[in-house]
């Protein structure tokens, strides 16, 4: 807030001119009138950024702009004006088919338009009509199949769904240790033809065996549970997976180990049934603590939108200015409507700025570092701030907010599935039915040889057993997990499996300009001129509310220069700076085209000091006394110590490309265009076309990029793996596939190093699970292993991979 009655705010950019509605052919954003275009290239954009961007890396038309328009509208569904859209948190996804069948469920709910469920994320996005859907009988319905909904904003609800999880885990770990106890005393010692460790009676026999089923019961049914669901919904959905093979594997251990004590026989196959469920079971835990580590990135980013405005409406009782304002939803907004806008409030949505001069903080959206001056006729976007006067928008053509199309674009590609996903999600379709195949023909083949059935019967149950995925599900996990310690001891936070799996092919790393190659915070760089300066101006600067103020106060703080006192009555707060008197002198701090005004004079060491200043991408904060200008503090966001070093270390010698991508103007991103790693800078870039140029670099190879604010939030989500710092924002973190805490960007060569090592660990245990695989199951057919063996054997392959992923990584 400012201090003082004749408060007038400034900014360091100013731009103006009336909306185009015809959309920036790259990014879709609103294009000035004229827009900017440029020769030999095709289109209209709304910034210098897109043009060049679209210059370097293709032309607009052959991007297909409606591909672009899609992922930044979201679903491509016709649903009427009044449709309303929501979020829901997903408790119970257990893999792909899950996503299926949760999508076409919800969409089989009475008032639902369109639904999509997200396994990468646990939600699914409901388009609904808010007068016909019963969101309870959603949530209903979705229960009766075992799945659990809940606000994504409940971070209660989510604790205790991962509670519930681990009460799976220990419960089934707990009755799976009795059960093996038994096995050991009693059961195992007669398999192999020695004395139990106690002798039993046929009661103590029929008592021993029956707490087995008892417990085996409780561990395929309550731990299995998830599991045995995840079966019966691939069922459903008519899609196969391997949880369909685990259950049957475990299932038909039981059943027949179950038959065979009923018909009195002591050799049984529970145990078989324990390990299947209790490996599987930790798999699949351990996914599902890496996948909560990311969940809440729409749900914080939506904690930034809006709900309501202030709109003016004709009162003509009210006096003044003939309006009144009240309070409504922003659904209520219509096009032409005028909402009031408070200091520190956000944008709702979209528009004009009608009345008022005011700076405003575009970081979120933009992730431009410094405010820009808004004045009637100047365009504002949703979600920005307005920091120190008040401004009435009028609301633009489609009464939408830059910030909702921000979380709609992180949906889009959140919850895209990667390459190597629908790969193995293939696999899982061809994989499970060729099993079972497998095993129908294994049995009838050695009941065409003349065995019995009983034995046809085990060697067909020996094939489900001994091909359980278990090691194939834990190779990446487990790989995974090492890596994840190692990392965490480096100080970076792995929050995605994909970093280990994507990095290593890296092609071309972006890195985000401010707070990321930057500090991120104003400060000032160096003084020009007359150092006492410098407790002048802070002593005028004290009653604005600009950042550049804060920036000159809180520096004179940190050096403890004196800062004469000054009473509010004698300042002025200009638009370009601050005016007062100090002892009886007339004082002037700001932009130099202010001191013009009040008759000071620039020196011509200054006005170098001025173009200098311009010239690095910083702000020149004039200050003028008795007529002259006497020093020029040189305002800016100072690059980070390493950046450089950080930059060669990840080029690596020309083996990938470094791309600089800012929101900032092209002075600001000057000094980065001549370091020789550096092979492309994009200055001026909105928040869409960061995405949309991630998405054009691929042309180049896999991508990583490297940010820190929430505008990057899309192009960490876009890009192959993305690289947060964790002294960023957190809707930036949880965008991102690794977050570096605590560490600067010294760190970022770390994450190279390091996936490239747990890459070569993931693919020696793919490499053992799938040979493993190819080796035992056609042993199993031919009748040599029983299901006892099938199952060590099992539990050796599952054994070697948690040996080999526990190795260190050095």
């Amino acid at each position: 807030m400012t201090m003082g009655t004749k408060t007038r705010p400034r900014g360091a950019g100013d731009e103006s001119g009336d909306a185009d509605t015809d959309g920036c052919d790259l990014c879709g954003l609103p294009t000035p009138n004229p827009p900017v275009t440029g020769e030999s290239i095709d289109g209209e954009f709304c910034c210098r950024g897109c043009l060049e961007i679209t210059r370097t890396l293709g032309d607009a038309a052959s991007a297909d702009p409606e591909t672009v328009e899609q992922k930044l509208a979201g679903e491509a569904e016709t649903v009427p004006d009044d449709a309303e859209r929501t979020y829901m948190a997903v408790d119970g996804m257990h893999c792909a088919t899950c996503e299926a069948f949760v999508s076409g469920t919800a969409r089989t709910c009475e008032g639902v338009y369109a639904a999509e469920a997200s396994y990468a994320n646990d939600m699914v996005r409901v388009t609904y009509d808010p007068d016909a859907a019963d969101l309870d009988d959603l949530s209903g319905t979705l229960a009766r199949y075992g799945y659990g909904t809940r606000d994504p904003d409940e971070r209660e609800a989510a604790e205790r769904a991962d509670n519930q999880v681990a009460r799976f885990v220990i419960g089934g770990g707990v009755f799976g240790m009795m059960v093996m106890l038994w096995y050991v005393l009693f059961l195992y010692p007669t398999y192999v033809g020695f004395p139990p460790v106690v002798e039993l009676g046929v009661f103590d026999g029929i008592y021993i065996l029956g707490n087995i089923w008892v417990m085996t019961s409780i561990v395929l049914f309550y731990t299995g549970f998830p599991i045995l669901r995840g079966a019966l919904v691939s069922l459903r959905a008519g899609q196969p997976n391997m949880d369909l093979l685990v259950s049957l594997a475990a299932t038909s251990a039981y059943v027949y180990s179950t038959a065979a004590v009923l018909v009195g026989q002591t050799h049984v196959y529970f145990d078989v049934t324990v390990a299947i469920i209790l490996v599987v079971t930790l798999g699949n835990y351990y996914e599902d603590r890496i996948k909560r580590t990311a969940a809440g990135m729409l749900s914080d980013l939506a904690a930034s939108r809006v709900s309501e405005a202030r709109r003016r409406i004709a009162d003509s009782d009210s006096g003044g200015d003939g309006s009144r304002v009240e309070t409504v939803d922003l659904d209520a907004l219509e096009s032409g409507d005028r909402v009031e806008v408070r200091p520190g409030e956000r944008v709702p949505v979209d528009g004009t700025v009608a009345e008022g001069t005011a700076a405003v903080d575009e970081a979120l959206v933009t992730g431009e570092s410094m405010p820009r001056t808004k004045r009637p006729g100047d365009d504002v976007l949703g979600g920005t701030v307005v920091t120190d006067r008040p401004l009435v928008v009028e609301v633009g053509e489609d009464a939408t907010s830059t910030l909702d199309r921000l979380v709609e674009l992180l949906w889009d590609i959140q919850s895209a599935r990667s390459g190597v996903q629908r790969l193995a999600d293939k696999l899982a379709t061809i994989f499970v039915p060729t099993v079972l195949a497998l095993a129908v023909v294994a049995f009838g083949w050695t009941l065409f040889r003349g065995e019995s059935a009983t034995a046809a019967l085990l060697v067909g149950l020996t094939v489900l057993i001994v091909s359980c995925p278990c090691a194939l599900g834990l190779a990446t996990p487990l790989a995974v997990a090492s890596g994840i310690k190692e990392a965490a001891s480096r100080g970076i936070v792995v929050a995605s499996e994909a970093v280990f799996e994507a990095v290593p092919d890296v092609d071309v790393v972006v890195f985000d300009k401010t707070g990321t190659l930057t500090d991120g915070d104003m400060a000032v760089l160096r003084i020009e001129g007359d150092p006492s300066s410098l407790g002048v101006a802070a002593a005028l600067e004290r009653f604005s509310a600009h950042p550049l103020a804060t920036a000159v106060v809180a520096a004179a703080e940190d050096a403890d220069v004196v800062v004469p006192d000054v009473d509010a009555d004698d300042i002025t707060v200009h638009d370009r700076g601050v005016s007062g008197t100090i002892a009886a002198e007339q004082v002037v701090v700001g932009h130099p085209a202010l001191l013009r005004e009040q008759g000071m004079t620039i020196d011509a060491d200054l006005e170098s000091a001025i173009e200098d200043a311009w010239g690095d991408g910083a702000v020149p904060v004039v200050v003028g006394r008795a007529g002259r200008a006497r020093a020029v503090l040189v305002v800016g966001d100072e690059p980070r110590e390493a950046w450089d070093d950080v930059v060669a270390a990840v080029a690596g010698g020309g083996k990938r490309d470094v791309v600089v991508l800012t929101g900032d103007s092209e002075r600001a991103a000057r000094r980065f265009r001549d370091h020789p790693d550096v092979t492309d800078v994009f200055a001026g870039v909105p928040p869409e076309a960061k995405a949309e140029t991630v998405e054009r670099l691929r042309s180049r190879g896999a991508v990583a990029m490297v940010g820190d604010g929430s505008n990057d939030a899309p192009a960490l989500a876009a890009a192959d793996i993305g690289i947060a710092l964790g002294t960023g924002t957190d809707i930036a973190g949880d965008a991102a596939d690794a977050v570096l805490v605590g560490r600067d960007i010294d760190a970022v060569p770390e994450v190279f190093s390091l996936s490239a090592g747990v890459n070569r660990r993931i693919r020696g245990n793919l490499t053992w699970a799938f040979g493993y695989n190819a080796v035992a199951i056609p042993l199993a057919a031919l009748g040599v292993l029983n299901p006892l063996f099938a199952a060590i054997a099992m539990g050796t392959s599952s054994l070697l991979v948690v040996v080999n992923s526990a190795r260190s990584l050095e």
